[in-house]
């Protein structure tokens, strides 16, 4: 059952390059390159990883942009997996990137901002929450008021973001003068499996350019600004990863990143001096909030389509006379979040939240397939370039990071597998209820 109300177009080109790399770019730059340089041994091994992912979270990207362009409508991933699969997997991509991957995600940054601000303000557990939940509910009301005004503060902090990491980089390459540090110990060989641990590591950066999809029924001319605006915002991304990781080889070399567990912060100390951690975690907090407000911008949008599906509270689908935004979504997914920031369930959550993301990256792109062969008359504005090698390279990583995951990590696996199905009867509920 649909609304007979759509969300407005407001989204140019600007808002859906800033919404892909505003979510992006995230506090992952300052610590996974730690976790990339003690994997690979050699500072081109590092590079070339951060441009492989790069290069594979385009080609992901771009097929949710040829998805969004045949079918611009709100909600993103959940209309992509009803229209090739049907409403059950639809249905359970909501049920998951509600209670875990969306809310979870927003709850996680949220900690990590009073964790950051702790460098500037004193704050015990107590404090931690109340500026978590502060942040939480500055985004939500941001976006309640207008998906323009949502854009704008993206567009702000994605800007201030880049500035940032642009001084700490024009200080590595023009202001520091030293060496870097010297090599602990040998370089290990380049092994397959080191390889793979440091693309999931890049993977999890680089993850956030789902967003725009989300969004796909608010942005005007989709059919041009959905691949344009990914290929912006991920070329954006990728382009500052690689200068980022630059700037910490020149000031710290690879063994120093191994050993940095902040890397960002350990790199700022060196070419700022005593300011340098102060103003790593200023730019982290400003990542942060950006990124906070991406999740909350878009991931609202997908409860509210299934809403109008009748699979969700029927509530959901309103739309706000004056505001013209999902508002009871948006306030249901703050709060959601908000109570898993105070209660810590946010941390059990996120530690299966990326193997549910990868799954349904995976049946997402096979939807993309499916509907090339079974609907080839459909008009698609944008196709995919390269298919079908890009797809089934993307497929081909998104099935390895699902089959790694349970590999590496069965529990968080196996717990993310059973909550995906505990989906199925509450699907069946809400179907009975139709």
């Amino acid at each position: 059952m649909h609304s007979s109300r759509d969300l407005p177009r407001r989204l140019g080109l600007t808002d859906s390059a800033a919404i892909v790399a505003g979510t992006t770019i995230g506090a992952g730059i300052f610590l996974v390159p730690n976790l990339v340089a003690r994997s690979l041994p050699s500072a081109g091994w590092m590079i070339a990883v951060w441009i492989f992912t790069g290069v594979l979270s385009c080609l992901g990207a771009l097929a949710y942009a040829e998805l969004g362009a045949m079918l611009p409508a709100t909600g993103g991933p959940y209309v992509f997996l009803r229209e090739a699969f049907g409403t059950l997997p639809a249905f359970l991509s909501g049920w998951t990137y509600f209670f875990v991957v969306m809310s979870a995600s927003a709850a996680w940054l949220a900690i990590n901002f009073a964790t950051y601000l702790g460098q500037f303000v004193a704050l015990g557990s107590f404090g931690r929450e109340a500026v978590a939940v502060a942040l939480i509910a500055l985004v939500t009301a941001v976006n309640y008021r207008g998906v323009k005004l949502g854009a704008a503060v993206q567009k702000l902090f994605t800007l201030a973001k880049l500035a940032g990491l642009a001084v700490l980089v024009g200080a590595a390459f023009f202001a520091f003068a030293g060496d870097p540090a010297p090599v602990a110990a040998p370089a290990p060989p380049v092994t397959f499996a080191g390889f793979g641990v440091a693309m999931i590591a890049c993977l999890t950066a680089y993850d956030g350019w789902i967003s725009l999809s989300a969004v796909a029924g608010e942005v005007k001319r989709p059919e041009r600004n959905l691949p344009l605006g990914v290929l912006l915002g991920v070329g954006t991304v990728i382009a500052i990863y690689v200068i980022v990781n630059l700037a910490y080889l020149r000031v710290l070399g690879p063994a120093g990143i191994a050993g940095a567990e902040r890397v960002g912060a350990s790199a700022a100390a060196r070419v700022l001096g005593p300011l340098g951690a102060g103003f790593i975690s200023l730019v982290a907090l400003i990542s942060i909030v950006g990124s906070a407000n991406g999740w909350m911008l878009a991931g609202p949008r997908l409860f509210f389509a299934q809403a109008r599906d009748g699979l969700f509270f029927r509530a959901l689908a309103e739309v706000h006379p004056r505001f013209q935004t999902p508002h009871v979504a948006i306030l249901v997914l703050g709060a959601w979040s908000a109570l898993l920031a105070v209660t810590g369930t946010y941390e059990t959550l996120a530690a299966y939240a990326m193997y549910a993301t990868w799954v349904f990256y995976l049946l997402t792109v096979l939807g993309l397939a499916a509907l090339r062969r079974r609907q080839p008359e459909r008009p698609r504005p944008y196709r995919l370039t390269g298919y079908p090698l890009s797809l089934a390279a993307f497929a081909l990583v998104a099935l390895g990071f699902v089959v790694n995951t349970f590999v590496a990590t069965p529990g968080p696996a196996i717990a993310g597998t059973l909550f995906m199905l505990a989906g199925v009867p509450v699907y069946c509920f809400w179907k009975l209820r139709e």
